[in-house]
């Protein structure tokens, strides 16, 4: 009998069921493991919950994917939070997640361990990328919560060591966004210009108190762990207690084991070094003084082993009185000896007068041969004339002979004429004579009134008588008779034959 039974369309029976459904199951908790994880274009997240007997759908919109705790992945155990619902198209039931947290600590720990494993494989994790936390840094920054106790602790320690300039960037430390901030802030710092108004930090800390390992796992994020090793400046990481381990402490340049610590690791104990200085400036002091008594008492030794500077200086004197002494003696001496030599090489030496009187002997002497012998060869041709009958041929022979024979000669007088003195007379220059008719080659043996004769050239010649220094003459000295310079023969010019 279905006479009774309502008829349904297929979309009533649709909107009936889910309506059923989503106030039956208006919030759920589901565990369950995710597999077939997808991200569509549009930002929504697709999945399955599964256990060992049953499959459920899932899907997370885009608004809420973005303030999920943990970031869904295939083979991650999951708490998710939602509501069911149906989807009339596939004619299917599925969860439409608010928020996914993981299903116990066991969960946290493998889903650590895998992420920890990938990121050493990047090598973010490896000692030679660190940097060397500074001696004694200017300025520090500081990531923290600034309501929690973390900060005052920081800045109690370094008060108590080292007074600070300490710059806070106030960030979440737990909960949602906490990552995203974290990092945000160290970034923040590491662009922040060095030559700014806001001096940039030598140095930073992260730090947060401890916790449970869900608290701390915005600092195993990876956003976090990348932030801190790609920070140029020193990071020293203080998440938690000495007990805690996150991934960022593998990643910072430096882990303490709390924020206390990371205070004392950031700067050195003032106290301690004024001691230490002291120390130092004393000991020093003290090897100043011990080598300058060294060094005193070795000088003394040596100074036992050296002469008296008096003693050293005696001998030294007594030479010098004898060398000046011989240098007084020996050098009037050596200067006689220089001028007995001068003199000897100076009557050595022939005057111009007589090399060119020889030079001029010598050339008319070569002249007179040449002389007779070219009128020998022409007595010779002459002679050789008759007997040929190519006259004209021997005429012109002859004529271009003598020609030679008279360029020659020319040539040769002008050499005697040019070594001669008479050369020097056509440049301008004159000869002096006393009355004998000697050359004066010097005037410091001139007496005044003494009668001299100059000849300048072309034979043109001058008397004349030195006076004293005032021009004033003295009376005349009687003459001499004069001896008449000898004049360079004329060359003979041959008379053309022809």
């Amino acid at each position: 009998m279905t006479g009774n039974v309502p008829e349904l369309s297929v979309s009533d029976l649709s909107r009936a069921l889910k309506r059923t459904v989503e106030e039956a199951y208006e919030r759920v908790r589901v565990r369950g493991e995710i597999s077939g994880f997808k991200r569509a274009a549009s930002g929504h997240l697709y999945m399955a919950l599964k256990d060992q007997d049953a499959v459920l759908d899932a899907v997370c919109w885009r608004g809420s994917a973005g303030r999920l705790m943990v970031a869904p992945e295939d083979g991650l155990e999951v708490i998710a939070t939602g509501r069911l619902t149906t989807f009339a198209g596939r004619s299917k039931y599925q969860i439409v997640i608010d928020q996914i947290e993981l299903a116990g600590e066991g969960a946290l720990l493998k889903l650590l361990e895998e992420r920890r494993r990938k990121l050493a494989e990047e090598g973010l994790f490896d000692e030679d990328r660190k940097c060397p936390i500074p001696y004694l840094p200017d300025v520090i920054g500081v990531v923290t919560s600034p309501t929690g106790a973390v900060i005052r602790d920081i800045l109690h320690r370094l008060s108590d060591r080292f007074p600070r300039h300490v710059l806070l960037w106030p960030t979440l430390v737990q909960g949602d966004g906490a990552a995203d901030a974290v990092a945000a802030a160290i970034h923040g710092f590491n662009a922040m210009d060095p030559s700014g108004p806001i001096p940039r930090p030598d140095l930073l800390i992260v730090a947060r108190g401890g916790g449970s390992l869900e608290d701390l796992w915005s600092f195993n994020e990876e956003v976090v762990v990348r932030a801190a090793a790609e920070s140029e400046i020193p990071l020293i990481s203080a998440v938690g207690h000495e007990t805690d381990t996150t991934l960022i402490d593998f990643s910072s340049d430096r882990r303490a084991p709390t924020p206390t610590a990371a205070a004392e690791m950031a700067v050195p104990v003032r106290a301690d070094l004024r001691a230490e200085l002291a120390g130092l400036d004393h000991r020093l002091i003290q090897i100043l003084n011990r080598g300058l008594e060294n060094r005193g008492r070795h000088l003394e030794g040596l100074a036992l082993g050296l002469p008296r500077p008096q003693q050293m200086l005696e001998g030294a004197a007594q030479k010098l009185d004898m060398a000046a002494e011989r240098l007084t003696e020996g050098l009037p001496r050596r200067l006689q000896d220089r001028s007995d030599r001068v003199q000897n090489l100076g009557r050595m030496l022939r005057s111009p007068g007589e090399r060119i009187d020889q030079a001029g002997e010598a050339v008319k002497d070569r002249a007179d041969r040449m002389g007779r012998a070219v009128e020998a060869s022409l007595q010779r041709l002459s002679k050789q004339k008759d007997s040929l009958d190519s006259g004209p041929r021997m005429i012109t022979a002859m004529a271009k002979r003598m020609e030679a024979t008279e360029g020659a000669l020319n040539r040769a007088w002008e050499s005697v004429r040019a070594l001669s003195y008479v050369g020097t007379l056509e440049r301008g220059f004159a000869v002096i004579r006393d009355a004998d008719g000697s050359v004066i080659k010097d005037g410091a043996g001139l007496a005044a009134g003494a009668s001299l004769e100059v000849e300048f050239r072309n034979d043109s010649r001058v008397a004349v008588a030195v006076t004293d220094s005032d021009g004033s003459a003295p009376p005349p000295a009687p003459k001499k008779a004069k001896k008449t310079a000898k004049k360079p023969a004329a060359p003979s010019k041959q008379e053309e034959l022809f």
